[in-house]
């Protein structure tokens, strides 16, 4: 399939509904709004294939940015190519999940979300959080810095009230990640939640709610599931 087949099967996949509601969380033209589900079925017929991901995101259409996030292959893409991919993309489903499913499950995964989180820009800066949170979630702990982490989870206490709206809610969400990922620092993490408390995030106006991190680090440890590892970051 060509890249251009495939935004053919996009166009016909497209809901008005799903765009609507898309551009309500921040997507914006152009986009025909095809859910994961559909988006997957083509999935199937490409697998991974690094060149072909590289075309579909540099369309710059939504849909496409996010089927390449899903299709590209993490031994193949390069630091610089990511860097490229995160500094396009400009919304939640591309910046907090697309790209740093991506990047984490490279070997460089690690050092690219320490590097992003410094940035000044806001959906880079998330994008970073959201990276180091799901290398923890598809890495060993052998393999993990767990005193890097540890630091991490002290500059989340530090810095996650004044952060910038979207950095707020990914740290959020990187304090139950480390809690569920890391069985070492699941304590530290739920102390952390318990400091924070309840993370002030716009949601856009839509029903989205911001997890309280301490019930969600519950839960894991309830169900039995810390440091469960995925196999895999994307879904």
């Amino acid at each position: 399939m060509t890249a251009q087949d495939i935004l053919h099967e996009l166009e016909a996949y497209g809901s008005a509904q799903t765009k609507k509601t898309f551009m309500t969380h921040g997507a914006r033209e152009p986009l025909f709004g095809v859910k994961v589900q559909d988006l997957k079925k083509i999935l199937k017929k490409t697998r991974k294939n690094h060149a072909l991901s590289l075309e579909l995101y540099a369309t710059g259409n939504s849909d496409a940015m996010y089927l390449a996030g899903l299709m590209a292959d993490e031994k193949q893409i390069t630091r610089d190519q990511l860097q490229t991919w995160v500094e396009q993309a400009y919304w939640s489903y591309l910046n907090e999940y697309a790209v740093p499913w991506v990047a984490a499950e490279t070997t460089f995964g690690f050092e690219l979300g320490l590097k992003w989180i410094e940035s000044d820009r806001e959906n880079i800066a998330a994008a970073g959080w959201n990276t180091l949170a799901s290398f923890a979630s598809v890495h060993d702990d052998d393999v993990l810095d767990i005193e890097a982490y540890s630091r991490l989870l002290d500059r989340v206490v530090k810095n996650i009230h004044a952060a910038p709206n979207r950095v707020r809610y990914t740290m959020n969400g990187f304090v139950i990640a480390i809690g569920t990922w890391i069985r070492e620092l699941t304590g530290k993490a739920r102390a952390v939640g318990e400091r924070i408390g309840k993370v002030s995030v716009d949601m856009n106006g839509t029903a989205c709610k911001v997890p309280l991190a301490t019930t969600y680090i519950d839960k894991v440890i309830a169900m039995g599931r810390v440091g469960v590892k995925r196999k895999t970051a994307r879904c």
